[in-house]
């Protein structure tokens, strides 16, 4: 199978901010690179600073803002946490595309975690909108929730999704251009935070004199 620039410009465009960050640009082949290169100046991210910028979109004022939720949060009803939540997810609807599936089905998934969230999009006006009748979906949690739910997105989504890709992008190489795509090599900066995390949160319960409970 050889390698398609297309899958790898859906998978990145799947990805939450959070997670196309957390790729490795570096460890990147040239074609995928520039697929990534894409992803973020579409998003208005720099790919140097890793920080975002001023958005593409320009803001509301906040005496007239433009803000539309789905008909399922709709109501006068919002959450007491909502000034103080975390975006975990978004996705920009064109002409021609329908998202509001894929993000009720995100927000169903945090909600059967029992993380509390809110869906809501925003209509971007036609004078600063690359097309006409754009529309950005979020889906907010509290932001104590961020961290869990930007994992349990990624584990019960976007993983799968970056499986399959991995695999076709392995199936392209020869036989000694896969030995040196070893995960603990191509990823070895995944690797590595997943070991940081653990180390400090161990050394935080040591600390602190707590047991680690026993699963």
């Amino acid at each position: 199978m050889q390698f398609k620039p297309d899958d790898l410009r859906r998978h990145y465009h799947s990805l939450s901010d959070e997670a196309l960050l957390e790729i490795q640009r570096a460890d990147l082949v040239e074609a995928a690179q520039s697929c990534y290169d894409a992803e973020l100046a579409e998003r208005g991210l720099d790919p140097r600073g890793r920080k975002r910028t001023a958005p593409a979109v320009a803001a509301k004022p906040a005496e007239e803002p433009d803000i539309e939720v789905s008909q399922d949060d709709a109501g006068d009803d919002k959450p007491d946490w909502l000034a103080n939540s975390d975006m975990v997810l978004s996705y920009v609807e064109r002409p021609g595309m329908n998202v509001a599936g894929d993000m009720e089905k995100a927000r169903d998934i945090l909600a059967a975690a029992g993380i509390p969230c809110y869906l809501q999009f925003e209509v971007i006006p036609e004078d600063v909108a690359p097309t006409p009748a754009q529309r950005e979906w979020r889906l907010l949690v509290p932001g104590d929730d961020n961290l869990r739910a930007t994992s349990i997105l990624d584990r019960d989504i976007f993983n799968a999704e970056f499986e399959n890709t991995w695999k076709a992008h392995l199936e392209s190489f020869s036989d000694d251009e896969l030995l040196k795509m070893r995960p603990d090599v191509v990823f070895c900066g995944l690797f590595d935070r997943i070991e940081r995390i653990t180390r400090a949160y161990d050394e935080e319960l040591a600390h602190r004199g707590i047991e680690p409970e026993s699963h």
